[in-house]
C-alpha cells in the first residue's frame, strides 16, 4: 500500500475487490527474552502503521475506496517474562496509572484498546501462547489467552 510518510507499506493481509481497498490488518508476534525494547518498538509500528494509512487514504492513496476496515492482530509468547508484573522507571512524570503493576501482556492489552478507541484501527485481536500448548480461548478478567477489543 502507497504511505504517505514512506513510499509503502507493505501489510500483512489486504483484502481488495474490483480496485477498492476493503480491510488491512497487521500481524504481529513477539517472543523472549526482550519483552521491554520489543513492546516499545511494536507500540510505534503500530501507531505509525496505522497513521500512515489513514493519511494516504485522506490524501486519495487509494481512490475510490470506501473508508477500509483496519485490524492488528498480536501474539505474545505466554512465559513469566511476559505475564510477570514491570517495573516503570519515572524520572520525571508518573505513567499512566493503568500501567502501574501491570505485566508485557497487560501492556498489549491497554495498548490494543486505545488503538481501538483512538479509532485508528477497527477491531484488534490479543493472543497468549506458550511455548508448547498453543494458544487457547480465553476472557480478559480471568487472565485470558485471547481477548479482542471492537
Amino acid at each position: 500500500m502507497p504511505g504517505w510518510y514512506r513510499p509503502e507499506k507493505k501489510w500483512d493481509l489486504l483484502f481488495v475487490s474490483e480496485g477498492q481497498l476493503v480491510a488491512a490488518i497487521e500481524f504481529k508476534s513477539q517472543v523472549g527474552p526482550s519483552f521491554g525494547n520489543n513492546f516499545n518498538n511494536r507500540t510505534e509500528e503500530a501507531i505509525g502503521s496505522a497513521s500512515d494509512l489513514w493519511a494516504a487514504y485522506r490524501e486519495g492513496a487509494s481512490t475510490p475506496s470506501s473508508r477500509p476496515w483496519l485490524g492488528y492482530l498480536m501474539l505474545l509468547e505466554e512465559t513469566a517474562g511476559s505475564m510477570n508484573a514491570v517495573s516503570n522507571r519515572e524520572p520525571h512524570f508518573p505513567v499512566f496509572p493503568e500501567f502501574k503493576d501491570s505485566s508485557y501482556a497487560g501492556h498489549y492489552q491497554i495498548l490494543l484498546t486505545k488503538l481501538v478507541r483512538e479509532r485508528l484501527y477497527d477491531s484488534a485481536c490479543f493472543m497468549l501462547s506458550d511455548a508448547e500448548g498453543g494458544i487457547r480461548p480465553v476472557n480478559p478478567s480471568s487472565r485470558a489467552r485471547y481477548w479482542s477489543a471492537n
